[in-house]
C-alpha cells in the first residue's frame, strides 16, 4: 500500500525539485497568530502618546471624519491623556518584566498553545501581535512566512465581534498582504461569543472564583467594553454577541437575569454608549443595599488596564465608597487551564481542512 502524501512531504519533494542556483524556499507550515488589542512599551508620557495616537486615529475605533476628530485628537487628547493613561497604567504594570499585563500574557497563551501543538513536528507555529503597539500584526505576518508559513490562521481574541476590534486586526492583515508578493492562504477565527466551551469556562471560572472567596454575590455583573451607541445602530452585532454570552452563562449558572446581569464600561467622548454603564450601575447597586458584588469581564480574553485597573480597582472603590460592603473581581480567563481549552478548542476547529 502506498503512503499518502502528506503537505510536508510534498513541500520536501518541491525542494529537491529546485535548481542550484534557486534560493532556499520554506513552505509547508501552518501558522497561528493571536492577535490582542494592544499596549504601549512603557508608562513613560512619548511612549503612552504613540500608542495613543495609533489607537485613537484607528477610523474603525473613533468613526468622526477626521476634519472633525483630529484637531480633538491632537489639540486635546494627545496633550493630556498620555499623563493620565501612564499613571493608570503604572498601578498594574508588571514591574518585574517591565511591562503591561496585556502582554505577558498574551505572550503565555502563544507559548501554551504552541506547546500543545508541539507534536505536529513543527509543522504548526504558533506567534502572537498587537494591533497597536509592538509586535506588530505586520511583523509577526512576515516572521510567520518567512518561516515556512503558506497557510495562517489569525486569532482576533475577541470572543464577540466589533467593528473597533475583530474588524480592525483583519484590516490590518489585508494592509499587510498588499505589500507580500507571495501571499501565504488566510483564514480568520470568527466570533465564538455563543461556543459552548468558551460559555462553560466562563461559568467554571466564576463558580471556582466564589468558591475561593468564599461568598455568595448578590449580584454578578458580566462588564463588557462599550461601544458608541451610534456603531450599534449601524449594525454592529457586539451589543447582541454580549447579550447572548451573559443569557448562555445563565443557562448554565441556572441564575435569573436579576442575579447574572450585563454593563458596559470604558465609555469615552461625548457620545452616548452602550448602557447600562457598569460603574454607574455598581454605585446604585450600593446605594440600594445590596452588600456583596463580583464583576467578571468575558469579553477579555487576557487581563489589561481596562480589568484590572477600571474594575478591580476603579469600580471596587466606587462600590465600597457607596456603601458597598465585599467587592471582588474576577479574574479573566488568561492563560489559565480553561481559558488554554477554549484558545486550543478554537484553532482546532477553525484549521480543520488544513491540519
Amino acid at each position: 500500500m502506498t503512503a499518502p502524501v502528506t503537505p510536508s512531504a510534498v513541500s520536501d519533494m518541491q525542494t529537491i525539485k529546485l535548481p542550484q542556483d534557486h534560493p532556499p524556499v520554506k513552505a509547508g507550515k501552518i501558522g497561528v497568530l493571536l492577535v490582542n488589542l494592544g499596549t504601549p512599551d512603557d508608562t513613560g508620557y512619548w511612549s503612552m502618546r504613540r500608542y495613543l495616537r495609533e489607537f485613537l486615529s484607528d477610523k474603525r475605533v473613533i468613526e468622526w471624519p477626521k476634519v472633525v476628530w483630529y484637531p480633538i485628537l491632537y489639540g486635546i487628547v494627545l496633550m493630556t491623556r498620555p499623563k493620565k493613561s501612564g499613571a493608570a497604567y503604572d498601578e498594574i504594570w508588571n514591574k518585574e518584566l517591565d511591562e503591561s499585563p496585556l502582554r505577558t500574557i498574551t505572550r503565555s497563551q502563544s507559548d501554551k498553545l504552541a506547546a500543545v501543538f508541539g507534536d505536529t513536528g513543527g509543522r504548526v507555529k504558533v506567534d502572537w501581535a498587537m494591533r497597536y503597539g509592538q509586535p506588530s500584526i505586520r511583523s509577526r505576518l512576515q516572521a510567520l512566512k518567512d518561516d515556512g508559513c503558506d497557510r495562517i490562521l489569525i486569532y482576533p481574541l475577541y470572543p464577540q465581534y466589533s467593528a473597533s476590534t475583530t474588524a480592525t486586526v483583519n484590516d490590518e492583515v489585508c494592509k499587510a498582504l498588499l505589500d507580500m508578493r507571495w501571499q501565504p492562504a488566510i483564514r480568520t477565527v470568527p466570533p465564538y461569543h455563543d461556543d459552548p466551551v468558551y460559555v462553560e469556562a466562563l461559568a467554571r471560572s466564576l463558580t471556582e472564583h466564589l468558591a475561593k472567596e468564599g461568598i455568595d454575590p448578590d449580584v454578578v455583573l458580566t462588564s463588557y467594553h462599550g461601544i458608541p451607541q451610534s456603531y450599534f445602530r449601524k449594525g454592529d452585532p457586539y451589543h447582541c454577541h454580549c447579550h447572548k454570552t451573559t443569557r448562555l452563562m445563565r443557562e448554565v449558572l441556572g441564575w435569573d437575569k436579576e442575579k447574572l446581569r450585563v454593563t458596559f464600561q470604558s465609555r469615552f467622548g461625548p457620545e452616548e454608549w452602550l448602557q447600562p454603564y457598569t460603574d454607574k450601575t455598581v454605585e446604585q447597586l450600593a446605594k440600594d443595599g445590596v452588600k456583596t458584588v463580583a464583576v467578571m469581564n468575558p469579553g477579555f480574553v487576557a487581563d489589561c488596564l481596562e480589568t484590572l485597573e477600571e474594575i478591580a480597582g476603579e469600580a471596587g472603590e466606587i462600590f465600597e465608597e457607596n456603601g458597598g460592603e465585599h467587592f471582588t473581581h474576577v479574574p479573566c480567563l488568561n492563560d489559565s487551564e480553561l481559558g488554554m481549552q477554549v484558545l486550543e478548542t478554537v484553532v482546532r476547529r477553525e484549521l480543520s481542512g488544513w491540519l
